[in-house]
């Protein structure tokens, strides 16, 4: 289906102001700041969306959107539980090669921030953590239905364990502004997913 000159404007505004709103933070990033990464003029940007809250939500969702697609086809590429759990510290070890998470994990970045200033995008936060710790969980069952996983392996505590290391080392990593913490980290988790295996 053919998209409306509307909805191409709207897609290029989120998609050329996803890594300013990823890296500046919403209160951080200004019109001036959405005029310079599309091109467009203040009349153009806010006839398409309301406000830059909006533009925020939307942005929020382009780019977790993109990391969770990442995610999805690599653990689809492999039927073993061990090997799609190790997908998430291999691909955070490597985050660099990846467009979308240089300027950092947009759940991390958009909770940090939102915390009590934009309910809405600590709303849209809270659902995107809450769909990776399940996503954790039915990989972890899945694994234990198909005995590549230890029985006595509590799926919810070892979703926490797993996003609390990756988004602790990604902090790390971000504030020191080099890879040491994260390697480490996303090392350590590897270990820890292998010794769940039977």
């Amino acid at each position: 289906m053919k998209m409306t000159k509307s909805e191409n404007t709207k897609r290029l505004i989120i998609e050329k102001t996803a890594s300013v709103f990823n890296t500046k933070g919403y209160a951080g990033t200004s019109i001036n700041d959405l005029m310079d990464a599309t091109g467009l003029s203040k009349g153009c940007i806010y006839g398409n969306f309301q406000n830059k809250d909006e533009i925020a939500l939307n942005v929020f969702d382009h780019n977790f959107g993109k990391v969770t697609q990442h995610m999805k086809e690599r653990i689809l590429a492999t039927d073993s539980s061990i090997e799609r759990l190790l997908v998430y510290p291999q691909t955070y070890k490597n985050y660099f090669r990846y467009p979308y998470l240089q300027a950092g994990c947009p759940i991390l970045n958009t909770a940090t921030e939102a915390d009590d200033t934009h309910p809405k995008l600590k709303e849209r936060a809270q659902k995107a953590l809450d769909f990776w710790k399940t996503s954790i969980e039915n990989q972890i069952k899945r694994g234990i239905e198909r005995k590549e996983i230890k029985e006595d392996t509590d799926p919810t505590e070892f979703a926490v364990i797993m996003i609390s290391m990756i988004e602790g080392a990604f902090m790390q990593a971000k504030v020191n502004n080099h890879m040491t913490e994260l390697k480490i980290a996303m090392s350590f988790l590897e270990k820890l997913i292998k010794n769940i295996g039977v």
